[in-house]
């Protein structure tokens, strides 16, 4: 004979307000970092909470809800193609958050700006209740996320990080690691040719370039040492910017082998390099599978793309933001973001 077991009742907040000797606003406060409880009680609601085994119910948090959960996705603006694929990819998770009694809106923002940037975050102070945020990693804005925080806001960093604020999560690639594959693929491609490598960034203020950098420079220095970098250039992501910039670099540069794009502005360093007649003796690797790095690729100039797909890095900040806002577990693996390399060859 089967017998079937059942699964323990689930402890609820009234148990741990029963065993803790508190009230059940109390356990609530305690439960979601609130102000106005005694550190002692804390300690003593969260020791209970942990003998218990307590966990919120996300089920039922959702169901409780009176009002669907806001979310504000906080991205550059400009004319960067990546960031136009992740502002497509919100749109396509709204009937998804719609069944999580959730919405979110794309809200675009001069991120190389971080006076304009921080303004925007504590302007959203009382209009949302998360906040997803690709942007720089200054002073302005750290304070801006920590003042969103202070006030129950969610915040989620995407693609470059804040890591010294009070953001819950970052949602995105290991950038050091980036810079290294790079700088391995563009090393062993060019072989045993000497010469100069120009190196093409947005800019040093973003956290996500300035440690793609850092790894691509640790490897070329000690695996490539006959190769010689050249100080990079920061277009801020423009076409309109890199375009001129890497075509002095090219004028300037005859014994240029290598290219390396940290950030965006893809397309005018497509269009310097087919120009000048030497496209096909510079390694150029660059990031970010957007239909102007798939024609590079599949034309020859480019020779390797390394990407992030942005509709994963979407969906896992959802996920992680109505996670944190519920207190529902979270499975690491799920979201972890992967490191792709595509060539010409093994393009989706």
């Amino acid at each position: 004979m089967i017998v079937l077991m059942s699964d323990p009742p689930r402890t609820s907040l009234h148990d741990v307000a029963r065993a803790a000797g508190v009230s059940l606003a109390t356990v609530d406060r305690v439960l979601h970092g609130r102000a106005g409880v005694r550190e002692r009680t804390v300690e003593h609601v969260r020791a209970v909470v942990e003998r218990l085994g307590y966990r919120p119910d996300p089920a039922a948090a959702r169901l409780a809800r009176k009002s669907r959960t806001r979310v504000v996705f906080v991205l550059p603006s400009g004319t960067n193609t990546f960031v136009d694929m992740l502002d497509k990819q919100v749109h396509a998770v709204l009937p998804w958050l719609a069944e999580q009694r959730a919405t979110a809106v794309v809200q675009r923002v001069d991120v190389f700006s971080p006076d304009a940037l921080a303004r925007h975050l504590v302007g959203l102070r009382g209009r949302c209740d998360a906040v997803v945020v690709m942007g720089q990693d200054h002073p302005l804005v750290r304070a801006a996320i920590d003042e969103l925080v202070a006030h129950d806001v969610v915040v989620v960093t995407l693609v470059s990080d804040v890591p010294s604020s009070r953001r819950a999560r970052f949602v995105g690639i290991d950038n050091v690691t980036a810079g290294r594959t790079a700088a391995s693929l563009l090393g062993r491609f060019v072989g045993s040719r000497a010469g100069s490598v120009g190196i093409v960034m947005g800019s040093r203020a973003l956290r996500d370039h300035a440690e793609r950098l850092f790894g691509f420079e640790q490897v070329m220095a000690t695996e490539y040492p006959h190769l010689s970098l050249l100080p990079p250039i920061e277009g801020q992501d423009l076409s309109a910017r890199t375009e001129p910039a890497v075509a002095k670099l090219l004028q300037r540069e005859t014994g240029l082998v290598g290219l390396y794009s940290i950030g965006a502005g893809n397309r005018g360093i497509q269009a310097a390099l087919e120009r000048s007649g030497r496209a096909d003796r510079i390694v150029w690797i660059c990031h970010e599978l957007t239909p102007q790095a798939r024609q590079a690729l599949l034309s020859g100039v480019a020779d390797a793309v390394i990407n992030q797909d942005a509709g994963h890095e979407v969906r896992s900040a959802c996920r992680l933001a109505l996670a944190t806002l519920s207190g529902e577990r979270v499975l690491p693996d799920q979201e972890r973001i992967r490191l792709d390399i595509f060539l010409r060859d093994n393009l989706p």
